[in-house]
């Protein structure tokens, strides 16, 4: 009878293997459900800027308050999950994720709508960080990193269909509606993480290294807004000046806090590592390669070709749709392959498909476009894969939340701040192209958030195709500076990672016995 009682209640369990595949498949539609977050309102940007006004500064912080919080929190949210519980920092990281994402529908103005896109970042940075360091615990060797591939090729998922899917939303119920994805996405990742997940945390925290995260946060917010403001003020403005010094005064001060607390969120001393070192500029490679493309494209198909919201979103298709299928491939390819050379490789992929899409005028057959955009997917696909395996093997296990928040702060402040500098010099570039006339400037920064007809209105004694021209030719130039950038990245990738394969936790308990 107690022997049957207890098979009973055995079968009521799910199996180790099946309940891992449960949270894999919750960090699975988290992950998914991320992309959305950014490119859903890059193709909504004009229909936003229609119906809720505002700057092209402030249309700017529509993409960039997201990235500045997720990014800025990763670290901090990070530990908090290996010192609290990681699956309490993501359930609840989830939770005000929804929460945030369900109001930002109903916002009355621009101003309310990059705040709460901001708290929207912080909740995603704690889901994120909380499930990817859950999902280290579960998995161990090779099974991680096809675990971590398939969490890549879910936010792959994300990114192809979120811009076509946005789209579709966008034409028949409004910008409002392409939230609701999101909702439908994060209410299934905290339903499964609620109940397969097991809760883990790291026995020898010692709580969260607040200082640390103030001056970080604080550093990386305040370049973020200066560089926003250059386009508008110039490098000289006393202001934007200020904003400079005071990021560097306060990364100043991060580096000396992190050296003195007894567990600092950022071990500085890993930087002495070349394979970790790699890793991290693995981690911002995709930010110039790949995902600026995300934000301006389709800004660029819709604002100033004049494509539909639909038509943008298919045309994003074939430069995200390889992140469908390759990262998992890129696992699969490390049984013959080592990382970095499969990283390298995808990295001159991307650069090639760079050079490709800078040779075709903005308004010319899109059709030309699908080639070299599929190119760029391919070639970023590969390290995708790979990057957050990689990110999780250089670290001990029960520090994982810590790499999972390093690796992932260096590449989403990554994109924060790449986006940001990479508009301030389309905006410089167009405005080089425009000529020196007295309201260029304004008109620069309107034709970089896809405003052709408020810069036909700033400027209007040039012809609307003077002004398709000016931005084309800036556009062209930023493809072949952001190919050179992915060049360079890929040689050092290749010659860091590619330094043996000796974590480093085994390499500092060498130093230490031969100490």
């Amino acid at each position: 009878m107690i022997q049957s009682s207890k098979t009973r209640a055995e079968r009521t369990v799910p199996s180790g293997a099946i309940r891992r595949l449960f949270v894999l498949a919750a960090v699975c539609a988290a992950a998914a459900a991320m992309p959305l977050t950014f490119t859903g309102p890059a193709v909504a940007l004009p229909a936003i800027s229609r119906d809720l006004g505002g700057s092209p500064i402030g249309l700017n912080w529509v993409t960039n308050a997201f990235m500045l919080t997720f990014g800025s929190s990763l670290m901090a949210a990070g530990a908090l999950a290996d010192n609290y519980g990681r699956k309490r920092v993501f359930l609840g990281g989830l939770a005000a994720f929804v929460l945030f994402s369900a109001a930002l529908a109903f916002s009355p103005d621009l101003l309310s709508f990059d705040i709460l896109r901001a708290l929207q970042g912080a909740g995603a940075a704690a889901a994120f960080s909380g499930g990817m360091a859950s999902l280290a615990q579960e998995f161990d060797g090779s099974a991680r990193m096809r675990a971590f591939s398939i969490v890549g090729a879910s936010f792959g998922i994300g990114l192809a269909f979120g811009p076509i899917a946005s789209g579709l939303m966008i034409e028949s119920f409004g910008w409002p509606s392409i939230f609701l994805l999101v909702l439908v996405l994060g209410a299934l990742s905290f339903t499964l993480g609620a109940i397969f997940l097991k809760e883990s945390r790291d026995p020898a925290a010692n709580g969260l290294d607040w200082p640390g995260a103030a001056t970080f946060t604080l550093a990386l917010t305040l370049f973020t807004y200066g560089v926003l403001r250059v386009p508008a003020t110039g490098w000289g403005d006393l202001t934007t000046v200020g904003l400079f010094v005071g990021s560097v005064g306060f990364i100043a001060g991060f580096c000396l806090v992190e050296r003195k607390v007894r567990r600092p969120m950022l071990d500085l001393s890993l930087f002495r590592y070349p394979r970790f070192v790699g890793v991290q500029l693995l981690a911002a490679a995709p930010a110039y390669a790949f995902v600026v493309l995300l934000i301006l494209l389709p800004v660029r198909f819709v604002g100033i070709e004049g494509m539909s919201e639909i038509g943008a979103g298919r045309m994003m298709i074939a430069l995200s749709a390889p992140l469908l299928i390759l990262p998992i491939a890129a696992g699969l390819l490390t049984r013959w392959f080592a990382p970095a050379i499969i990283c390298g490789a995808g990295l001159a992929i991307s650069a090639s498909g760079l050079c490709w899409l800078a040779q075709i005028p903005v308004g010319a057959d899109h059709t030309a476009l699908i080639a070299p955009l599929l190119t760029i997917g391919v070639g970023i696909s590969l390290p995708w894969g790979l990057m957050d395996g990689l990110a999780v093997s250089v670290v001990p296990k029960e520090r994982a939340g810590m790499a999972t928040g390093i690796f992932s702060t260096t590449r989403v402040a990554g994109e924060g701040v790449a986006l940001a500098i990479v508009s301030a010099v389309l905006s410089a570039l167009t405005q080089s192209h425009l000529g020196a006339k007295s309201d260029a400037t304004a008109a620069a920064q309107q034709l970089a958030t896809g405003d052709l007809a408020g810069a036909a209105a700033t400027l209007p004694d040039l012809a609307r195709p003077a002004l398709v021209e000016a931005y084309g030719e800036a556009f062209g130039m930023l493809l072949w500076l952001l190919a050179a950038i992915t060049v360079i990245t890929a040689v050092v990738v290749l010659v860091f990672l590619g330094r043996g394969e000796q974590p480093v936790e085994e390499a500092k308990e060498g130093e230490r016995a031969a100490a």
